[in-house]
């Protein structure tokens, strides 16, 4: 087989067009009338989040990219200044379908309840004169024009802020002139409540236009509009050249929020003069400007969502995760030592986690506690317990990823208070991001030292934790121990081990690890023996190993591949991957795991990791794979991979042009995963409260010797 066939640029996706289909995929379930409406405007509010993030991020490094002339083509075959030429149309394209389904199915929706964003000039006079009191009194204060002219050059703006540009001139005069004023939305919210009327809102920006001359006394308004910007929010630390990781990220964040100004977004009432005034100012093209019909920062509607939250019936029903008793009550490490736990949240609640950290803490038997922290949040039962573990005489090492993107502050604020409360706190190896998931107990039992695990695919983070999806082993296997024990060597000291006994450890350990697999699978479906890949991540973009896939489906293995966002490979290409099928689940809960299964003929092996199949979890960042060994775990994990796959509801499939399509149910009963994976929780909770009831009840059964003897006193019935 010539391997130089798969380098074809025809098998490949863009993966900047790719993740636009992803987001598309949310702005589609806030299309979905079987989702409830005020979830249908999270999602819209999601897909605005989303897509500000890959502006701040992916749009920005491709134009570093360009303007340093960088020329090196992706696996798609397209250079920088072409990925960037067709993203801006696309993301332009995705802009339209965001209003459109704003002001065409969700508006009229909410009007259909009595929820409304009203322009001020559709009030009634006592309405208005409301607002204009409002004005004066309590917004008129705060804000602050900035000019723009020769002596007074156009002012710094913030990232992500909102603005309202002005056109004006003094009366008597046509000279035009030009201001700008930041909406004080840090203040005030953008919804503000109609008195009397708590459903009915006006926007923060409609107030202040309609009574902006008051700004601008002797001169007239001729013409105002709303804009946005967002700046290069990339984090670039130069570790090599940083005595103290900590003051340079901290440097590097004030110095980020000054970045080049990526995307510029007007409404588009805004006049020609108005916009090319500000993308002279800003330095911004007209390929970097979006107009838009309706309000700026469309995650405003998740504020509505939270502040019409009253309204009956329009979210999803509450959910009670579960929690297993011998994880609940007694010792923890008993529970572990005796068999591994697996838990699946949210489906299970990540107060399991938080307790074995916890009686961690507090065991008098524990001698040790060593974490890797990537994300957490903003008030962390677990820091506490870190805290309180060091205050107790444990030696407690955190290791604080304080470049994790975007809770780079949140990170830095608790690395400081950990140190403030005895923890001993270190920041990783240099160029690398620790972004595994794993804590160790140590703990002396008798004559013996034992290590107790947790090993995750998601972050210590009890509040995401409600609504992502993830995995996570609890165990007291001796190889795995000593593994963990070397892997926090390395990051904290200097240790280079011969081998791990368990773990997969990236940079370099997890390719490896899956290449082997691969190929053993492809020795198998050669040898006409059973050969089946089951992956399940958040994204696949690493050529190399999408080359590998294309080479195992061409040898005859099953590749069955559930992906939430990024896939870079195309499926049923004749002779290169007509085995691949692809799965995309968005729904409820964001879906965070990362699931790698081989059929190993017969004799499965299933593993968990933080990592997905793309190039910076492989080579620049620390991550860990971990084998599932208990027979029973490895059935659950089977079991919620062909759940999700069997998924009729939420999934879409990857079509062989490359477009995604949801699954014909005529015929078919309804299986949407989440609601299955919820409907196996609660029906575990009541198994418990109908064992524990049981239970209770025998244990109030007091048998006697005399039948007619009077029961103590002291019995007491329910």
């Amino acid at each position: 087989m010539n391997e130089k066939k798969y380098d074809n640029p025809k098998l490949f996706v863009n993966r900047e067009l790719s993740w636009l289909k992803f987001n598309e995929r949310v702005i589609e379930e806030a299309r979905d009338h079987q989702n409830p409406l005020l979830e249908r405007i999270r999602f819209l509010a999601i897909s605005q989040s989303n897509l500000d993030e890959w502006f701040m991020v992916r749009v920005a490094s491709l134009t570093q990219m360009v303007q340093l002339n960088y020329q090196h083509q992706d696996a798609a075959g397209l250079t920088p200044q072409e990925q960037l030429t067709t993203i801006r149309k696309a993301a332009g394209e995705q802009v339209k379908l965001q209003y459109q389904t704003l002001n065409r199915i969700l508006l009229p929706a909410l009007n259909e309840i009595d929820v409304k964003i009203s322009p001020l000039d559709k009030l009634n006079e006592q309405q208005q004169a409301y607002f204009e009191a409002f004005f004066k009194r309590e917004v008129l204060p705060v804000l602050t024009p900035m000019a723009d002219d020769e002596t007074r050059p156009f002012p710094f703006l913030a990232n992500d802020s909102l603005n309202i540009a002005v056109q004006l001139n003094k009366k008597q005069k046509k000279q035009p002139l030009f201001a700008t004023l930041q909406v004080p939305d840090n203040v005030f919210s953008r919804l503000i409540a109609i008195p009397d009327e708590p459903h009915h809102f006006v926007l923060l920006e409609s107030i202040i236009k309609n009574y902006i001359s008051a700004l601008f006394p002797g001169y007239q308004v001729n013409d105002l509009a709303s804009y946005r910007i967002l700046r290069d929010m990339e984090l670039d630390v130069a570790e090599e050249e940083t005595p103290n990781l900590l003051k340079e990220v901290q440097a590097k964040l004030v110095e980020r929020e000054r970045g080049a100004v990526i995307r510029l977004e007007v409404e588009n009432s805004m006049s020609k003069g108005l916009i090319k005034r500000l993308q002279q100012v800003l330095n911004v093209s007209p390929a970097q400007t979006y107009a838009v019909n309706g309000p700026l920062n469309l995650t405003l509607m998740g504020t509505l969502a939270k502040k019409v939250s009253d309204l009956p019936n329009l979210k999803y029903p509450d959910f009670e995760a579960y929690q297993p008793n011998n994880l609940n009550v007694g010792n923890i490490f008993n529970t572990i030592r005796q068999q591994d736990q697996l838990l699946h949240h949210p489906y299970d609640s990540f107060a399991s986690v938080v307790r074995f950290i916890q009686q961690a803490a507090t065991d008098q038997d524990v001698l040790a506690i060593k974490m890797t922290l990537y994300r957490v949040s903003g008030d962390s039962p677990i820091i506490k317990a870190l805290g309180d573990a060091a205050q107790n005489g444990k030696q407690v090492t955190v290791l604080v990823e304080v470049k994790a993107r975007f809770d780079e502050e949140n990170n830095v604020h608790w690395a400081k208070e950990l140190e403030r409360m005895g923890v001993h706190v270190i920041y990783g190896l240099k160029g690398l991001k620790t972004h595994c998931k794993l804590t160790m107990v140590i703990r002396r039992e008798e004559d013996e030292i034992r290590r107790y695990l947790h090993l995750g695919t998601g972050n210590y983070n009890d509040v995401t934790a409600h609504f992502y999806t993830d995995l996570g082993l609890l165990t007291a296997d001796t190889n795995m121990g000593i593994d963990a024990a070397n892997i926090f060597n390395i990051l904290s000291g200097y240790a280079e081990p011969d081998y791990f006994h368990e773990l997969s450890m990236s940079p370099d350990g997890i390719r490896a690890t899956l290449n082997a697999k691969i190929e053993r699978e492809i020795k198998h479906a050669k040898a006409g023996k059973f050969a089946k890949i089951q992956f399940k991540v958040n994204s696949i973009s690493d050529a190399p190993m999408v080359k590998k896939l294309y080479e195992a489906s061409h040898a005859g293995v099953q590749v069955k591949l559930i992906v939430r966002g990024i896939a870079i490979l195309k499926v049923k290409q004749p002779e290169i991957s007509d085995n691949i099928e692809l799965h995309s689940i968005v729904g409820q809960f964001l879906e965070h795991s990362r699931i790698y299964m081989f059929a190993n003929d017969q004799q499965p092996e299933v593993y968990l990791s933080s990592a997905d199949l793309m190039s910076r979890n492989l080579n620049r960042r620390v991550e860990l794979l971990f084998p599932v060994h208990a027979a029973k775990l490895r059935d659950r994990v089977q079991h919620i991979f062909t759940t999700m796959w069997h998924d009729n509801v939420k999934t879409r499939v990857l079509q062989a042009d490359g477009s995604y399509k949801k699954i014909n149910r005529r015929s078919l009963t309804a299986l949407n995963a989440q609601t299955a994976f919820m409907n196996e929780a609660s029906a575990l909770i009541q198994q418990g409260k109908q064992t524990a009831e049981a239970k209770a009840a025998k244990e109030r059964f007091i048998p006697l010797n005399n039948p007619f003897e009077e029961i103590d006193d002291n019995f007491e019935e329910d």
